[in-house]
């Protein structure tokens, strides 16, 4: 079975740095005009070869975007393993939350197949760190109705 810690959890912070490994593992590639083009070509030879799907031919502002958002991630991601808190957790949870909306427009609208696999692990990891904050909100609020009878809320 699958237990969700809570945000103030070692095991939280362990996914947390988790989930930034992953994120530089995926994104270094987009940081520089070279190493995309690299892995521009890898995805289309990737997705043609299982019929999923290629990229169109790159073009500078393609590039651009591919190389501000791998600059981002890869310095988000640096920052949650050296020095992970439960705060980068729900940042990131959220950010995940706007991919995967991203993710799932693009899939909409044509994006090759194989993006469903960063799509699900954007998802994943969405859950995984914005659920503890979820439940840890909701406890909290249900411990303040329990000591704050409401009939004395005005005095």
């Amino acid at each position: 079975m699958f237990r969700l810690f809570a945000p103030s959890h070692p095991a939280y912070l362990r996914a947390v740095r988790t989930s930034a490994w992953y994120d530089l593992v995926v994104t270094a590639g987009f940081a520089t005009p070279w190493t995309y083009a690299l892995v521009h070509d890898a995805l289309s030879k990737f997705g043609d070869a299982l019929g999923l799907g290629a990229l169109p031919v790159l073009d500078p502002i393609e590039i651009l975007y591919a190389n501000l958002m791998g600059s981002v991630v890869v310095v988000w991601a640096l920052l949650r393993i050296i020095n992970p808190l439960p705060v980068h957790g729900l940042f990131d949870g959220t950010a995940r939350t706007l991919f995967s909306a991203w993710q799932g427009y693009a899939l909409a609208h044509g994006a090759p197949r194989w993006l469903w696999l960063f799509f699900v692990a954007e998802v994943a990891f969405g859950v995984v760190q914005l659920v503890p904050w979820w439940r840890a909100r909701r406890t909290d609020l249900m411990g303040l109705s329990a000591v704050q009878p409401h009939g004395d809320a005005g005095r």
